[in-house]
């Protein structure tokens, strides 16, 4: 049995058709159809793509698409494709993370010390007696 190419290209010889009457019939570039009969499938855009240029071809030659694609899909070898393993995402240290939240509460407890610091009231926090020699009344009563 001959490949799906080969079979392509005995057909449109037989058939006395041009690389470029296909091509123009297909909508196909002259150099995809001579990939396909080359059976050079991987030089195509893809898996999609091929079955299209075939399904195309097919119906160029007067072909039953179905019969094509049958005899693609049976000459084509089946790649098994093992799956790559999956790895975890990359863990960041937690200590670095904690770390920095321990710094952020520390300074907002610190800008809260600060901040009480400033804005204290001034006159109520001094002893009896300082605030009482420092009044006119006290300085009369001598």
């Amino acid at each position: 049995m001959d490949s799906v190419g080969r079979y392509l290209k005995r057909t449109r010889e037989v058939r006395a058709m041009s690389l470029e009457e296909v091509s123009r019939a297909t909508r196909i570039p002259v150099a995809s159809v001579e990939r396909l009969e080359g059976d050079h499938f991987d030089d195509l855009p893809g898996e999609v793509f091929v079955r299209g240029f075939l399904r195309a071809y097919a119906r160029a030659l007067s072909l039953p698409p179905e019969d094509v694609l049958a005899r693609y899909t049976a000459s084509r070898r089946v790649a098994h494709v093992t799956p790559l393993p999956i790895s975890a995402p990359e863990k960041r240290p937690q200590g670095k993370r904690f770390g920095v939240a321990i710094a952020f509460v520390l300074l907002l407890i610190l800008f809260t010390l600060a901040l009480s610091f400033v804005l204290r009231p001034r006159g109520h926090d001094l002893p009896p007696e300082l605030s009482q020699s420092n009044s006119p009344a006290s300085v009369l009563r001598v």
